[in-house]
């Protein structure tokens, strides 16, 4: 008895230090179970340990400083898969495959997934998962920053990426082009909900009408915190997203800088919101620009440019300057300036037209897509614009 109880401490102590050993030689190569929530680069690395074979856990710390929580419920993997109505004839561009699991279903279903991934550790995973597997050759990795990287051709987008980066990434899928037929992405719970807003709603922006300008969005599912780990701070939803074909003909980049004005102040009258100083400034600006092009022959693009996208990757943080006015000493800045007759002439006309009886009192929170192409119509036939 005396001899068991003394051998087995220190039997314990010899297996702990070679069990911690065995893990660290098992960083790359044991198996996962969930999806991992990922696309952004690692500022530093991200520790691995052995899974559990009863447990088929990922227990790969997540990285949580750059937006990483591994979805760790296989039914919700399932379930997207499912919504994502993937033929067999179809091109996936899956972004943040992390460690596989939901890359596989993917090449199951579809013709061919490119899998864009930043982390070479996942890269190496997902390609490993697939290994002497029919879908071996089914499979494109691209190491990089969706971001950044050019996207291929494809028919289905499948996105679980982090939270952070969901602006860039919907206006990058927005302008891609040639269109695809639909994406369906995991999004923190309150962007979703701003992507499907109505005119009157609290969550109403300039998100959710660039957004509805150019594509269809559907709330497809809600996620709950618990099917994450660890267990993010908010709640997630699931979207999809259809490219309107074709896009409305309208210059995206005059529509973008008339709605960041009037969102920038959505709760005061359009009257309010365009007639102070810095923007009447600005727009004496634009039509002496605009005037000089039409005397030197040259045109502005009448159509949705891809390249104006680049400058909303932080178009959902508009919305937490409303109704904060900033401009005062923009204001007293442009008051040492003398007024021309081209000041003058704009003033005019931004009064005349906020004074109508379709305009008067309204504010940009309870107008809606219809009213925002007939207001910008109404300001660039008197030779207003946003851009």
């Amino acid at each position: 008895i005396i001899t068991s109880s003394l051998i087995q401490p220190i039997t314990n102590q010899h297996i702990m230090p070679k069990n911690s050993k065995t893990k660290r030689k098992s960083d790359t190569h044991a198996p996962y179970s969930v999806s991992h929530v990922g696309g952004a680069p690692s500022k530093g690395p991200v520790q691995h340990h052995s899974a559990s074979s009863s447990a088929g856990i990922n227990l790969i710390t997540p990285n949580t400083t750059i937006g990483q929580h591994f979805l760790k419920n296989p039914a919700v993997v399932t379930a997207i898969v499912a919504k994502a109505a993937i033929k067999p004839t179809d091109v996936v561009l899956e972004i943040g495959p992390g460690t596989g699991n939901m890359t596989v279903p993917l090449l199951k279903a579809a013709k061919r997934v490119i899998a864009v991934e930043t982390d070479a550790r996942m890269v190496r995973e997902v390609l490993k998962r697939v290994q002497g597997t029919p879908e071996e050759n089914k499979l494109k990795v691209v190491q990089g920053d969706a971001i950044k990287t050019a996207l291929p051709f494809f028919d289905v987008c499948v996105a679980n990426v982090p939270y952070q980066i969901s602006s860039p990434l919907v206006f990058k899928l927005l302008s891609h082009r040639p269109m695809f037929r639909c994406a369906v992405i995991m999004f923190q719970e309150e962007f979703a909900l701003r992507l499907t807003a109505r005119p009157g709603e609290k969550l109403y922006s300039r998100l959710s009408v660039n957004t509805q300008l150019l594509a269809k969005v559907d709330q497809l599912m809600k996620v709950g915190r618990n099917n994450f780990r660890p267990p993010p701070k908010v709640e997630s939803r699931v979207v999809r997203i259809e490219l309107r074909n074709p896009p409305p003909p309208v210059n995206f980049t005059e529509w973008d800088g008339m709605i960041r004005l009037l969102f920038n102040r959505k709760n005061k009258t359009l009257r309010s919101a365009l007639l102070t100083k810095p923007t009447i400034r600005m727009l004496e600006e634009n039509m002496n620009t605009h005037e000089a092009l039409a005397k030197s022959g040259k045109t502005t693009p009448s159509v949705i440019n891809s390249n104006i996208f680049m400058a909303l990757d932080e178009i959902d943080n508009i919305n937490k300057t409303d109704d904060n006015d900033g401009d005062e000493e923009m204001e007293q800045e442009v008051d040492k300036k003398e007024k021309t007759a081209t000041y003058i002439k704009v003033e005019r006309i931004v009064e005349e037209i906020t004074s109508k009886e379709e305009w008067a009192g309204k504010r940009a929170s309870k107008l809606d897509l219809d009213d925002f192409l007939t207001l910008l119509s109404q300001f660039n036939e008197r030779g207003i614009h946003f851009a």
